[in-house]
């Protein structure tokens, strides 16, 4: 799934549909820390069907741009993946609502070996008040619950959208989904084959910017409930 060279210490991935306020700044955060890290590694952007020239602004702002043709979150980042270069992979949103200065947190012990996939934890972590929704904060608890149960884990935020991987544990993982639950199907897929998986506190902010939410609560509600039932019963 991930290039073969690997040649790089690092990839962060910035899916991206229509952030043209924040997707420059998101690119010079990520090349910020990858520059304050001493690594060898990229940005890469994967425009999801942008049209207020996203693509285009991170281009110029230093990023490698892939284009993922198929909506969703899920499709985005397994698009990244695959075009990954980077011995680790981390991900996480272009809207500036992550601290990319908790980058190091994950990166340290997925690079050291210690781990195979390391999750944020916003609610150790600190989320500023009107950062996530009061019905958002209790789906996501519950189906962390229902997850953790199912899958024999102790993650305690299965849709931390800040989250990384070793390019090595890729290859042991079936991932298929295009949506937002993509962000448990990587838990489930990873706590199955039996990975390493760590977790850590970070925060989650406001977006600075005024956006449309991408999040559609129950629907994508419902579609993590239907991977957590169904995850290697119906072909996912």
């Amino acid at each position: 799934m991930v290039q073969e060279e690997n040649a790089l210490d690092v990839t962060v991935i910035l899916p991206c549909r229509d952030e043209a306020a924040t997707v420059a700044e998101s690119v010079a955060a990520a090349l910020k820390f990858i520059r304050e890290q001493g690594l060898n590694g990229e940005v890469l952007v994967v425009d999801n069907g942008s049209t207020d020239g996203s693509g285009a602004l991170a281009l110029t702002s230093g990023a490698r741009v892939v284009r993922e043709e198929t909506p969703g979150y899920g499709a985005a980042l397994r698009r990244g993946i695959r075009a990954s270069c980077g011995r680790v992979i981390l991900m996480l949103d272009a809207d500036l609502t992550y601290d990319f200065s908790d980058l190091e947190k994950l990166y340290r012990p997925l690079a050291a070996g210690r781990f195979d996939m390391m999750i944020g934890d916003r609610f150790s972590g600190g989320i500023e008040p009107g950062a996530m929704p009061p019905s958002h904060h209790i789906g996501v608890r519950a189906l962390s619950a229902f997850g953790r149960w199912r899958f024999h884990t102790d993650v305690r935020d299965f849709h931390c959208g800040l989250r990384g991987l070793t390019a090595e544990s890729v290859k042991k993982l079936k991932l298929s989904a295009t949506g937002m639950e993509f962000a448990t199907e990587m838990i489930a897929e990873a706590a199955l084959a039996g990975l390493k998986i760590g977790q850590t506190p970070v925060r989650l902010r406001r977006c600075p910017k005024k956006r449309k939410p991408k999040l559609r609560t129950i629907r994508d509600g419902f579609r993590h409930l239907f991977l957590i039932l169904c995850v290697h019963t119906t072909g996912l």
